[in-house]
């Protein structure tokens, strides 16, 4: 699963306890579960959504009409 790359998260997560300190390590990752998990949501819905328009085209709107004043030369 890691495919090697062990010791950099071990870094990576040494860097993290020595400034955030041990109390705020789980608040940091609930935040940031809780913001992928958002994340994630947004983009299916967005994917959903662009799904239903492919599936039901929406009509074209009415055309209306512009009058253009003539040009009267001098």
């Amino acid at each position: 699963m890691l495919g090697g790359h062990l010791p950099e998260l071990l870094i990576v997560l040494t860097v993290a306890l020595v400034v955030f300190g041990p109390k705020r390590i789980p608040e940091i990752g609930s935040s940031l579960g809780r913001g992928i998990r958002d994340f994630r949501k947004g983009i299916s819905h967005l994917e959903d959504e662009a799904l239903s328009r492919d599936t039901n085209p929406v009509a074209e709107p009415a055309r209306i009409p512009v009058a253009v004043p003539e040009h009267r030369g001098s």
